[in-house]
């Protein structure tokens, strides 16, 4: 919290002995995860300088294994105290608030009561006789979820089980879980998904409410397009090797120590959008794609429920119609990302006829259907 006597945000990092640039560092990382233009960084600086407006926040758990608190708990640049004291003020939250029982139970009351709060929720509702398997203080997650969302000004649901339901949802869904957007409609509900959602991502979604005073802007699956507007596979760092025809094609051969594509090992890249590439993880340390393991979509719906490491056949000149697509349609896509995976067609087969030619050259013959006027 602000420090009694303190008049705004300033005073506090002074306090805390985190310099001004420091501070505007923080800032321009912000801003460059809105992926705003770094003219912006005087205004995002100034809007979380105004200690009046940080939004109170309600945290809910529900049906979730609290990978999204884990997640926020362990981040840097900010790290979880910063966000709690310096850019939102977290009410409610049953895992890292100080009170307990019925004294955690009224400060959320106060919150709610007031209204103009936040709400964030993590895991999944479940409906089925009547939400008895997610129940709090003796109330149902349905019941909780209505009463904090009444008067606030918007939902944030952190990871996939919030976002779509994920794995408590996954057939035959014995709880009747969904998502919170199935069951809230009267306010903003704001999708940060992922399995667990990139923390980075959450502040810059409360940062942009504080400065603009709204919301980012969201596509069809209500996830800001900040976070979702590129498919994964314009920034891997493996792209070359697509390009090139260089593919993976079985766990621990050469190209994968190499570093190779892993679009041969099903990896979803070309289909998924999140900005896991320019984010990463671990303080932007690492990512799943720059580990080895091909990209699992896991930011899109019923990820569960999809094959992870079913192989796609890079073999043939002519490759079949679900390539590059790794399957039909994992998630909704916009007119841009989808006029992407158009080219993306077009280089995989350029790829795959590339890397056909060279093989028959090095056994001797031309092959079939291929000119070799038609590959560069």
């Amino acid at each position: 919290m602000i420090l009694d006597g303190d008049k705004d945000l300033t005073t506090t990092l002074a306090r805390r002995g985190i310099s001004r640039r420091a501070f505007l560092k923080f800032c321009a990382v912000v801003t460059g995860t809105l992926a705003l233009p770094n003219t912006y960084i005087p205004r995002v600086a100034k809007a979380l300088e105004q200690a009046a407006l940080r939004p109170p926040v309600v945290w809910l758990e529900f049906q979730d294994c609290a990978g999204d608190s884990e997640s926020f708990l362990r981040a840097s640049r900010p790290t979880a105290g910063d966000v709690v004291l310096d850019v939102i003020s977290l009410d409610y939250h049953e895992t890292i608030m100080a009170a307990a029982g019925h004294l955690a139970e009224e400060a959320k009351q106060q919150t709610v009561t007031t209204g103009g709060h936040i709400v964030v929720v993590e895991g999944s509702i479940p409906l089925k006789d009547d939400g008895v398997y997610c129940c709090i203080g003796g109330r149902t997650a349905v019941d909780l979820l209505e009463e904090a969302t009444r008067n606030a000004a918007a939902v944030i649901a952190v990871g996939s089980c919030a976002a779509f339901g994920g794995l408590p949802k996954v057939s035959p869904n014995p709880t009747g879980a969904v998502s919170v957007m199935d069951l809230v409609d009267h306010i903003p509900v704001i999708n940060l998904s992922g399995c667990p959602m990139n923390v980075a991502n959450f502040t810059a979604t409360v940062v942009h409410y504080l400065t603009f005073g709204e919301f980012p802007a969201v596509d069809k699956l209500n996830r800001p397009l900040f976070a979702h507007g590129q498919i994964i596979h314009n920034n891997c760092e493996r792209r070359g090797h697509f390009n090139a025809g260089r593919f993976v094609r079985e766990w621990g051969d050469e190209g994968h120590r190499q570093g190779w594509c892993l679009y041969r090992m099903g990896c979803k890249g070309p289909v998924a959008t999140f900005n896991c590439p320019q984010l990463g993880w671990n303080d932007g340390t690492n990512w799943p794609v720059a580990a080895g393991h091909g990209c699992i979509a896991c930011a899109a719906p019923d990820f569960f429920e999809r094959a992870i490491y079913e192989p796609v056949n890079i073999q043939e000149v002519n490759p079949p119609d679900q390539y590059p697509s790794v399957e039909k349609a994992p998630e909704p896509l916009s007119a841009a990302s989808a006029g992407t995976i158009g080219t993306v067609g077009g280089l995989l087969v350029g790829a795959g006829a590339a890397a056909a030619v060279a093989a028959s050259r090095r056994n001797g013959h031309q092959p079939e259907g291929v000119r070799s006027e038609e590959v560069s």
